[in-house]
């Protein structure tokens, strides 16, 4: 699994003109699902995600989590972060998971964060055409692979 985790003030996805996840104060996370993914990196990658320090604290060092600050997340599919820019200039996107394998592990990955939180979670949907709006606030952006925990 791949994410890319923005710190955001808000951020919504809007499909069909309507907005279907928003939040406030949180994290906006785009995930991407390749088929060796199993049960073992969505509870990493949950409890990684739901523990990083970088909101601040009372003297502006990044050192709360979105469990401390009670945060929101919005969780959006994106299977482009896989993208191979190898060969050529199209990329490609063979790495990234079959819907029959992704979709239930985007599914479970998406209850587990919101067992951790303690709350529902705002999602995409996935497979859909999504408008992402987001004010990225900082800008603080990490991108995590638990194929490569460093």
């Amino acid at each position: 699994m791949k994410v890319v985790i923005q710190r955001v003030s808000q951020a919504s996805v809007v499909i069909d003109n309507k907005i279907v996840g928003q939040i406030g104060t949180g994290l906006l996370i785009l995930l991407g699902i390749v088929e060796e993914d199993t049960t073992e990196d969505i509870e990493w990658l949950c409890k990684k995600i739901t523990n990083l320090r970088v909101f601040p604290d009372d003297n502006g060092v990044m050192n709360k989590s979105v469990l401390q600050i009670d945060g929101d997340i919005l969780l959006v599919s994106q299977f482009t972060l896989h993208a191979s820019t190898k060969k050529g200039n199209r990329p490609s996107y063979i790495k990234a998971a079959k819907p029959e394998i992704a979709i239930p592990l985007y599914h479970k990955f998406t209850k587990g964060l919101s067992n951790v939180l303690s709350k529902e979670i705002s999602t995409g949907e996935f497979g859909a055409d999504m408008k992402v709006q987001l004010i990225n606030d900082g800008p603080v952006t990490i991108i995590i692979d638990t194929k490569n925990r460093e």
